[in-house]
């Protein structure tokens, strides 16, 4: 096929991350024509710069850590624990290079997707160009993800600095990582590091996680700080420059105290941007502004013929979020369904140990958008769980917001392995459950996720021992015999 030839698909795809192939792959194995666009690598963010080698190096300073400081609590010693960089960064390209096969060009060919590797972008509001070769879809899908967010801060357009896309390319241990951004990346990249040895400075404009509930998150903050890491908070950052091999900081805290701080490496970890400058939406005549792309809750923008999901989008970046998307596109775009977001049951976990898990509505939310009286606030401590106790593991709680009826609107929790609480509670608030749904459960002892059980079952605690109660049972059982 020449470059002149104008290829006409039913779907083309512009992206190929966690929201872009759900949709490739889902589209073409139900019989349709798809091409599917990249320009770097296939996989996206999430594999290759994002979520899996975070997680990746996460787990290797937790192991770290356990060893260095947990295993005493067991009675277990051990005298010297030494982290191999250069084995780290192996540990994280083997994970992706495990996990690649499965996003690759090969695969997608092999469903019969038509995969190009290049940058698109649009000549037409109906048409887009990619290597000199031309594409007339029936429908297109924007899912070009997000790129770092680098905020203008003065002097550090002159310093070497890392994000999440180069971070995960160390082989030597940083000697003193000073961060900046106290969103889920800050802070977890913030232990990460602390936990393999290096000395962490996180320093946030705000307070950090600030989308989730303050209670939640100092239980993670202690932890940061017991860990080993200086925290400045509510922070400005008025200078940054490079002094010899070091880069100092100067920073003035909300008390108006001024420091300043050196290290050997800085991360920017402030945030994401829609990656949509090299798309030419004008041309498409696709509304946008530099938070991305609008569209309704059928995932389409204001020219019908095009859909945008995931990052790219003025919804949320997650990567879990992109492939529910690629769903309602899929309906919409093929079938021709009135399907539509419902972001009830929106999830989202950062993976710091503890960890900070939140489905649906937190307390936050409900102060801000419920009448007082309205809900009810349930909790119930890990310390509480046996399972926690054996682990030595009973920092954290469970969070649960219901209606006065039962009905449930959200679960927040902070503790070991919370996020793998949220898809009990997903479901019961997709499906419009009440907390009995969830109290009434047989779960296996002992487990973490007795919490959910203990917390469901407070809701009931003084219905069931009230005073009312013992006089209804006195009442039975003086005519039982």
């Amino acid at each position: 096929m020449t470059g002149q030839d104008i290829l006409k698909p039913d779907l083309c795809v512009i992206g190929a991350g966690a929201g872009g192939l759900s949709t490739a792959a889902g589209a073409a194995q139900m019989g349709a024509n798809v091409v599917l666009i990249e320009g770097a690598e296939m996989g996206g963010d999430c594999l290759n710069v994002g979520c899996v080698p975070s997680k990746s190096i996460l787990a290797a300073g937790h192991a770290a850590f356990n060893a260095r400081k947990n295993a005493t609590k067991f009675g277990i010693d051990i005298p010297t624990v030494n982290t191999d960089m250069q084995k780290v960064h192996d540990h994280i390209r083997d994970v992706i290079a495990t996990i690649a096969p499965h996003d690759s060009v090969e695969r997608f060919e092999g469903l019969g997707v038509h995969v190009i590797k290049g940058y698109a972008a649009f000549t037409s509001p109906k048409e887009i160009e990619v290597n000199d070769q031309k594409i007339l879809a029936k429908k297109f899908v924007i899912a070009t993800g997000s790129v770092p967010f680098v905020p203008p801060i003065s002097g550090l357009q002159d310093v070497p600095y890392l994000t999440n896309e180069t971070i995960f390319n160390l082989t030597t241990l940083p000697d003193h990582l000073i961060i900046i951004g106290g969103g889920p990346i800050g802070c977890e990249m913030a232990q990460a590091f602390c936990h393999l040895g290096t000395k962490v400075t996180l320093i946030s404009l705000s307070t950090i996680m600030q989308h989730d509930d303050e209670d939640i998150v100092d239980i993670a903050r202690k932890r940061l700080v017991n860990d080993g890491i200086d925290l400045y908070e509510e922070t400005d950052i008025k200078h940054v420059v490079k002094n010899r091999s070091n880069i100092q900081i100067d920073i003035e805290t909300k008390n108006n105290a001024k420091h300043t701080i050196t290290g050997s490496h800085l991360l920017v970890a402030t945030g994401r941007k829609p990656n949509i400058d090299r798309l030419n939406l004008n041309a498409a005549n696709v509304n946008y502004d530099d938070y991305g792309i609008p569209v309704d809750a059928g995932m389409r923008t204001n020219n019908k013929r095009v859909f945008a999901i995931g990052d790219c989008t003025k919804t949320y970046q997650f990567t879990h979020i992109a492939g529910y998307q690629a769903g309602i596109v899929l309906q919409r775009a093929l079938f021709k369904l009135p399907i539509k977001a419902n972001y009830a049951a929106l999830p989202h976990v950062t993976y710091t140990d503890p960890e900070v898990a939140t489905v649906g509505m937190n307390e936050t939310a409900a102060k801000r958008q419920l009448k007082t009286g309205s809900y009810q606030v349930l909790t119930w401590p890990y310390k509480d769980n046996d399972r926690a106790q054996t682990e030595r593991s009973t920092e954290g709680f469970i969070k649960a917001i219901v209606k006065p009826n039962g009905r449930i609107l959200g679960m927040t929790a902070v503790g070991k392995g919370a996020g793998e609480l949220i898809p009990l509670w997903s479901l019961a608030i997709s499906k419009k459950m009440k907390i009995k749904d969830i109290a009434q459960l047989i779960i296996p002892y002992p487990t973490y996720s007795e919490v959910s059980k203990r917390v469901a079952g407070s809701y009931f605690t003084q219905k069931i021992f009230s005073p009312r109660m013992k006089k209804i049972v006195r009442f039975i059982q003086f005519f039982t015999r």
